[in-house]
């Protein structure tokens, strides 16, 4: 991020091959992330798109992004950061239900698949806005 963060700030450049590398790793963290919490059964690819589908806009700095924002971004997004240290923790807890509703039912129930869902699209917003810098658009508090 700071290296970034450094960029944006004083050459107004996010360079193509960070931002390709930064979202490729974020591809593959949230394969991980929906293989653990028992959304596929699928092993995460380390180079295939798979049954995660992931996609950030690459910034124009002059023309989106505020040059000096990033400098704050990671205060204006504690909140963020408080409420989804909650919401983790009640996502593991509905992980370990929904283990138990597959082992006896075969099915994962909608309403579980939703939130963890609802979880993991809400950190990557946030992802986006403080840690990858490809936004200026503050993130909506909502698991939508």
């Amino acid at each position: 991020m700071l290296p970034v963060l450094l960029l944006i700030v004083f050459r107004e450049k996010y360079p193509r091959w960070w931002f390709d590398f930064n979202l490729q790793l974020v591809r593959l963290g949230t394969r991980v992330l929906a293989y653990l919490a028992l959304m596929s059964d699928q092993y995460p690819s380390t180079d295939e798109e798979q049954y995660v589908h992931l996609d950030l806009t690459y910034p124009d700095v002059k023309e989106n992004l505020n040059r000096w924002l990033p400098l704050v971004k990671w205060l204006l997004a504690i909140p963020h950061f408080i409420v989804l240290v909650l919401l983790s923790i009640a996502a593991f807890v509905v992980v370990i239900f929904a283990w138990f509703a597959v082992l006896f039912t075969g099915r994962y129930p909608r309403s579980m698949f939703d939130f963890i869902e609802g979880v993991i699209r809400w950190a990557l917003r946030v992802e986006a806005y403080a840690l990858l810098l490809t936004t200026d658009e503050y993130p909506p508090f909502s698991l939508n």
